[in-house]
């Protein structure tokens, strides 16, 4: 079965919610409807005018609510935005069912090309990662600078506790999945997802528990939630395969946009190895590396986070701009024609207690 087959639930039939999306203090959602897909978007108003705009893109199953806190700490920085991919947190899934790295490429070039905030500095984290990749190699007129999180780029020698997430792009897989969990309760399920995603589940205070079993329980009565989550992954998995100029890491190498590269130490998901090999391919960047966080960096650690992407924006405030300079011929958005890929590539970091940082 094809990513790029219609979903077998019509993007219309959505059951009500049990609780509203929670949107914490100083935030607002907005709907924002674009050719073929309808966005979420969760943003912060400026601190002050004149900031640059940046865009927060979230990985497999997670929401716009997973930069919350980074982007509480980077308030003075920039203006803040993070969307809901299609099919994830309060976004509907798409017109065409397209969940590929570039479908979800696509939506967010039409969101920045409609909302004409670019070139901004583009955030992602897992999927997310290897989405914005895409973006920034294909669009570099629309990417300011590039922060990626435990980017999901191919690895050869997969992780074991990796294993089980990527099995739910193989057909069948997803609905046995859902069929041996029925009796799980959602609590159960949030408690197993942070303990594959954090370094120290201890990190999670109750609160936040709370909010994450009330918004897991809204999810799971979306009639589209497996779907969503079935074909995302399956998307990855056949990113993952590609070769030539629309593979992940030689896309990667295409990037210009100064980029910032983030690894986890306990990450169960990227391998941690993968940190230099990223490093080498991105041609301008910056690596931090945490020893004891997991997958989800940002927010186990926002302000160490916040101080790398506060290093990176000094250095690349330069009037000459990387997206400026680029290649006319390589602004095309060819998302639309290719599947795709992602690199990595390293050349600096802002270090913390309890972190090792590079530059080259």
């Amino acid at each position: 079965m094809s990513s790029t087959e219609l979903p077998s639930v019509p993007p219309t039939s959505v059951l009500p919610k049990s609780v509203p999306v929670r949107v914490a203090e100083g935030e607002r959602l907005r709907s924002v409807g674009l050719p073929g897909v309808t966005l979420t978007v969760r943003s912060r108003p400026p601190a002050r005018e004149g900031l640059q705009p940046a865009l927060f893109v979230h990985g497999l199953g997670g929401s716009s609510q997973n930069w919350s806190a980074l982007m509480a700490m980077l308030d003075g920085d920039v203006a803040s935005e993070a969307v809901d991919l299609p099919g994830f947190g309060d976004s509907p899934p798409p017109d065409d069912g397209n969940y590929s790295i570039t479908g979800h490429a696509r939506a967010v070039i039409r969101y920045l090309e409609a909302s004409g905030r670019g070139p901004v500095h583009l955030f992602g984290n897992s999927l997310g990662g290897a989405v914005t990749t895409r973006v920034a190699a294909v669009r570099p007129d629309l990417v300011r600078t590039l922060t990626l999180v435990s980017p999901a780029l191919p690895e050869l020698r997969v992780q074991r506790t990796a294993v089980p997430t990527g099995l739910l792009g193989v057909p069948g897989v997803a609905a046995l999945f859902s069929r041996f969990t029925r009796e799980w309760t959602a609590e159960q399920r949030v408690r197993g997802v942070l303990a594959l995603c954090y370094g120290d589940p201890g990190r999670v205070s109750e609160e936040a528990f709370r909010y994450a079993v009330e918004e897991l329980e809204r999810r799971l009565r979306l009639p589209y939630f497996w779907d969503a989550m079935t074909r995302s992954a399956r998307g990855i998995l056949n990113a993952y395969t590609l070769g030539g100029q629309h593979g992940l890491w030689r896309q990667a190498e295409r990037v210009l946009a100064p980029t910032l590269l983030i690894y986890g130490g306990r990450d169960q998901l990227v391998g941690f190895r993968m940190a230099q090999r990223a490093a080498r391919a991105f041609r301008d960047c910056r690596l931090l590396t945490l020893p004891e966080a997991g997958h989800v960096a940002m927010m186990e650690y926002p302000e160490t986070v916040a101080t790398a992407v506060r290093e990176l924006l000094a250095d690349a405030a330069d009037p000459a701009d990387t997206a400026d300079t680029a290649d006319p011929a390589d602004t095309a958005d060819t998302a639309d024609t290719a599947d795709t890929a992602d690199t990595t590539n390293s050349t600096g970091a802002a270090g913390a207690a309890g972190t090792a940082a590079t530059r080259s």
